[in-house]
């Protein structure tokens, strides 16, 4: 079994080292030219995002989708993933890490749009799209649609899951004064999810938009505090972050930089991995948005990856750079990982700051199991039709229980690498379709108010 799990992890580390990396990070620059640079949309698609369209076909509104895909990209790895970028790749890593996120915009808005062009409606009328749809409808290519769903399904007991709820075990249990078994702790989320999930994405899109804009605005309070604690380190931190991104070095409180490899593979790394553009998850919830065409709704779904990396990543990264440099009694060699270095910065706020991070982490952690769930569910009737829907909630709600009791390394492994996998399908789709979605956007662009009249096909799924 040792030698199985070192065998996964050496897979694990290499397709989601310069592979993975090159080939995502190539997909955002090409979609980055072939859109004419959507990114400078990037405030149309917020002012979009809080706009309703009632009269247009869809399950939920605009901003229920971005928020419930907000729910799943928003999770520990903006806390502990930019802390283990920090640690591993230095203060550059930050740059890298957001330079990823201003070109994953690109990308999330074209795996959006065709998401949304090729998207299908069930016969009780909901709606239904993803790569899987647009592999099958756009491409004729329906046994990678239906790879694709095969993996984000399975990757969904995971990284979507598993861990989370793990997390928020962990969590509790180092600051709760009284001991709670993991299994109670387990259960209860469990009886909580229930709730939420068995209702559909009415219900989930619902509990997403109340929480998301909380447990952000709650997390970012925290770091403006912080910052403000440290404003004199605000500028050299910056100074830092840019120079390390480039060149080997170090500053105050032990940081240090590897240069450009190194900051370059751990910010880059860091980035995809937090806001999921690339990897088709976005993109199955933003199909059942009610829009008038798919570049209005692709744009609003782009500005997830701008909140997610652009924005609190950013926030992330200069807490911890700044912390570090202002506080010399702080060395690198004192932390194990990522994760004791935002615990640290954190605790500069006194009282509430430690605070600030267990209520950020548990919530993060949990809208990270809503949005999957609602994504593996997708993918599962995609694969069995709507008979698969409530098996795949029950299995689900049940990892949920007993996840806090599992050794979940191997899990979380073998989930990342399905990750990274359930991506090259769709970044085949966003790929193969780029002329479609150049075509689009200049219809539409200049046009957002024209009414998308092409028929949505009704199906037996």
């Amino acid at each position: 079994m040792h030698a199985f799990s070192d065998f996964v992890t050496a897979i694990d580390n290499w397709i989601w080292g310069l592979p993975m990396i090159l080939l995502l990070f190539g997909t955002h620059l090409f979609m980055t030219v072939r859109t004419g640079f959507i990114q400078r949309k990037t405030f149309t698609g917020i002012r979009l995002s809080v706009q309703k369209d009632p009269d247009s076909p869809g399950d939920v509104s605009q901003f229920q989708a971005l928020t419930t895909a907000l729910a799943s990209t928003i999770g520990t790895g903006n806390i502990v993933g930019v802390g283990t970028a920090v640690f591993l790749g230095g203060p550059g890593a930050v740059f890298w890490c957001w330079l990823t996120g201003v070109f994953g915009i690109a990308t999330k808005y074209a795996e959006s749009l065709i998401a949304v062009k090729y998207r299908v409606q069930t016969r009780d009328g909901r709606m239904q799209g993803g790569a899987m749809y647009a592999l099958e409808r756009g491409l004729h290519m329906k046994r990678m649609g239906m790879a694709f769903a095969a993996l984000a399904m399975v990757a969904s007991f995971g990284i979507g899951c598993g861990t989370q709820i793990n997390a928020i075990s962990e969590v509790i249990q180092g600051n709760s004064p009284i001991h709670i078994p993991p299994l109670v702790i387990g259960i209860a989320f469990a009886v909580i999810t229930a709730v939420v999930i068995i209702g559909g994405i009415q219900s989930i899109a619902t509990v997403c938009e109340k929480l998301v804009p909380f447990m952000a605005a709650f997390y970012v309070l925290g770091c403006i505090i912080i910052l403000c604690i440290n404003y004199d380190f605000i500028l050299p931190a910056l100074k830092a972050i840019l120079t390390l991104a480039f060149e080997p070095g170090a500053v105050a409180g032990g940081l240090t930089g590897g240069g450009l490899r190194l900051a370059m593979q751990y910010g880059v790394a860091r980035g995809l991995f937090s806001n999921e553009s690339g990897l088709g998850s976005a993109p199955l919830v933003a199909s059942a948005a009610q829009t008038r065409n798919p570049v209005r709704q692709a744009l609003v779904s782009a500005t997830g990856t701008f909140w997610d990396t652009v924005v609190v990543c950013l926030m992330t990264g200069l807490v911890l750079v700044t912390t570090v440099m202002k506080n010399p009694g702080i060395n690198m060699e004192q932390f194990a990982d990522g994760g004791q270095m935002t615990t640290a910065a954190f605790s500069q706020i006194p009282v509430v700051g430690p605070l600030i991070l267990v209520v950020g982490i548990i919530t993060f952690a949990y809208s990270t199991i809503l949005g999957w769930s609602y994504y593996g569910e997708r993918c599962c009737e995609y694969l069995f039709g709507a008979k698969g829907m409530l098996p795949y909630k029950l299995v689900f709600i049940a990892v949920i229980a007993i996840g806090p009791v599992l050794s979940l390394d191997l899990a979380w492994t073998v989930a990342n690498i399905l990750n990274a996998l359930m991506a090259v399908p769709n970044l085949i789709a966003v790929l193969l379709l780029s002329g479609v979605i150049a075509k689009e956007t200049r219809h539409y662009l200049n046009h957002l108010d024209e009414q998308d009249d092409s028929e949505i096909p009704v199906v037996d799924r």
